[in-house]
């Protein structure tokens, strides 16, 4: 799947001039520019653009294929987090920059404003309540689940707290005509996006049945589904999905997998899941007969976006070891002859996942499958490396390679912070190294 220049390009500048369109209409046909105070027309402007990123993050959080293919869902995801704090910051600066610049202190201190102004005013605490969730979710303990619940109240509460507010204030909207119009078209095509994406789509999603589940490794289970009408779906090794699971062993949450079969496996795909969780500790009890909705694919963490000649490093930790093993079946499925040299973590010989199969496909010529397993708590019958993946390691096992490879990361935070330091160490630029973050999807 080719994205070329234009295709990654036209989003990043669409979304540009959507977030811009109201202050250019203001500008160009208002008052906007008539006031002598600056400071209170960069207050006034940072309000208008505060709306529209608020109107346009239901978009970016909607995985919409056209957005998320140039960039991956990961890239669009953090954007979206971005785009939130910038919007925080701005509507914090919003009103202070409109008491210096002459409505004075009042504007922030009295309790005597009109209704409007305190809906401002609310509009900002609550995206101060949002952001600090967001930011800190684990530290305040709230799981994923408890955490999109708030989510989805408070943003689209802010949404309309913000318009009701700048609708009855705002001058620009009195005076500008047809801005009142826009508004209003404005927030209920972001309200529909919004609607479409958390209730209406999810439940248009195919329903796959599960086939098995099966044991891969300690407390690792490989879920596999089939397609309601028996295709393979389409897919790049690497991937990932959303599942909703309809049994009665789990809750029936949406969660993010990633795929670990390969696209060359007829009609099934499959999942391999850790027990780590709340929700995962529960997979091994879902059953064949039991269905999926299946939201997908998504991701750009895949060989097949990297040159044909050039040689590559899988570093992987854990659980992190189901896309690149997707990719290495892929590999050898499709006779590439890619030169790999594949360093795998676990605690101990019993967490290897996918043991025989990597032992098989080293054995093999296609893909030139190297493997160095990496235990930091083995047994002592254990005759292989132990410790962890170091600067060291990397150097040993990746001699001649490291000039030229493409490095592809996957495993738990502090490990890959850890592998990052160490490629950096070794000169390995940014560029050459490939890791997805679901921050704020897991």
């Amino acid at each position: 799947m080719e994205i070329s220049m234009r295709n990654s390009v036209l989003p990043v500048i669409a979304y540009a001039a959507l977030a811009l369109v109201p202050l250019a209409v203001v500008t160009v046909f208002g008052s906007l520019g008539g006031y002598a105070d600056y400071i209170y027309e960069l207050g006034r402007s940072f309000a208008l653009i505060v709306f529209a990123v608020l109107l346009l993050q239901p978009v970016l959080a909607g995985r919409f294929r056209e957005i998320t293919e140039p960039y991956g869902l990961d890239m669009v995801v953090n954007f979206h987090k971005y785009m939130g704090v910038t919007a925080l910051c701005l509507i914090i600066a919003h009103p202070l920059l409109l008491a210096l610049g002459g409505r004075g202190l009042k504007l922030l201190t009295s309790l005597s404003v009109p209704w409007e102004i305190w809906l401002g005013k609310a509009a900002l605490l609550l995206l101060l309540i949002q952001a600090g969730a967001s930011l800190f979710r684990k530290r305040l303990g709230l799981d994923f689940e408890r955490w999109r619940r708030l989510h989805d109240i408070l943003a689209p509460t802010i949404l309309v707290l913000a318009a009701v507010h700048s609708y009855f204030i705002g001058g620009d909207l009195k005076y500008v005509p047809g801005m009142r119009e826009l508004w209003v078209v404005a927030l209920l095509g972001s309200a529909g996006v919004f609607v479409y994406h958390r209730f209406i789509r999810p439940k248009r999603l195919p329903r796959y049945t599960v086939r098995s589940v099966e044991p891969a490794a300690q407390n690792v289970w490989t879920v596999t589904l089939a397609p309601p009408d028996g295709r393979s779906p389409r897919y790049e090794p690497g991937q990932f999905h959303f599942l909703t699971f309809r049994s009665d062993h789990v809750p029936e949450e949406e969660h993010h997998f990633t795929i670990s079969s390969s696209p060359t496996e007829a009609a099934i795909i499959a999942s391999t899941i850790k027990e780590s969780g709340d929700f995962t500790r529960h997979v091994g009890s879902i059953a064949p007969g039991d269905t999926a909705r299946v939201h997908g694919p998504f991701g750009r963490y895949s060989y097949v976006f990297e040159d044909a000649e050039v040689p590559l490093v899988f570093i992987a930790g854990g659980i992190g070891i189901t896309p690149l093993r997707a990719m290495l079946r892929h590999m050898a499925d499709t006779g590439a002859d890619r030169r790999v040299a594949l360093l795998y973590a676990c605690k101990t010989e019993a967490d290897i996942v996918f043991r025989a199969e990597l032992d098989a496909l080293a054995e093999g010529d296609r893909p030139r499958l190297d493997v160095t397993y990496v235990l930091s708590r083995p047994d002592e019958g254990w005759s292989g490396s132990r410790g962890h993946i170091d600067t060291a390691l990397i150097r040993e096992c990746c001699a001649g390679m490291l000039d030229e490879a493409v490095f592809f990361v996957c495993g738990p935070e502090g490990m890959a912070k850890a592998v990052l330091g160490s490629l950096t160490e070794l000169g390995v630029p940014m560029s050459r190294i490939r890791r997805e973050e679901f921050l704020l999807l897991d």
